[in-house]
């Protein structure tokens, strides 16, 4: 079997794109991002692409009259390149329920927190706020409900007294960039199953450690 071809979606800057761009080249990764399709004629990350060698389309939503038009020319740009797996990366649209079930079961998703906490916009501010001492990202199938598809892989990072949201999405960001490449790899190695909603790991190293935060005194 080739490699799976994976088209990314992206809307801005494309850092995740060029970490899992990035790790695709390693050995053993049994994927290539082959397409890289932005809703903005200047995102940054389709430059990402280009320095990358990655073909690269625009399909500007604002250019359509419903998200369905903008949807439907989204789909068909999409397929173009005949992709095993869509990863939405920082991709800033809502896509309704005929996209999300054209890619049913190869649709993955990486949102800055710990689903299902703070789905939507606004993760950092939202977990600030509240107090949380822990906060991190999530990488998860897409469904037609926002943020609340199975789940991949998650990773947390603590939150410390000083934080504001710049700090913190910061210190968010540098896990994305481990754990999106890291189910991307799982995906295109066939080593993911969903069940009932509820994703495995085929041969997954098993955490056994715990993240306090604040940490208890030494003893």
């Amino acid at each position: 079997m080739g490699r799976r071809h994976i088209t990314v979606l992206v809307s801005g800057r494309g850092s995740n794109l060029a970490a899992l761009a990035d790790a695709s080249l390693q050995p053993g990764f049994a994927g290539a991002v082959t397409h890289v399709v932005s809703n903005r004629p200047h995102a940054a990350g389709l430059d990402i692409a280009r320095q990358h060698g990655i073909a690269t389309t625009v399909v500007d939503h604002s250019l359509f009259a419903s998200r369905e038009a903008f949807d439907a020319e989204l789909a068909r740009v999409v397929d173009r390149g005949e992709p095993d797996l869509v990863v939405l990366a920082g991709f800033m649209r809502v896509l309704t329920d005929a996209f999300v079930a054209r890619y049913a079961g190869r649709l993955l998703n990486i949102h800055p927190s710990l689903l299902p906490a703070y789905p939507g916009l606004h993760t950092h501010r939202r977990a600030l706020a509240d107090g949380v001492k822990v906060h991190g990202c999530t990488v998860h199938f897409v469904t037609p409900a926002v943020d609340v598809g199975p789940i991949v892989a998650q990773a947390a990072v603590p939150v410390l007294p000083d934080d504001d949201e710049a700090t913190l999405a910061a210190r968010v960001l540098e896990q994305e960039h481990r754990v999106l490449p890291a189910a991307v790899r799982w995906f295109c190695a066939g080593r993911l199953s969903l069940d009932a909603g509820h994703v495995s790991v085929q041969d997954a190293a098993v955490t056994v450690g715990a993240l306090l935060c604040p940490p208890p005194d030494p003893t």
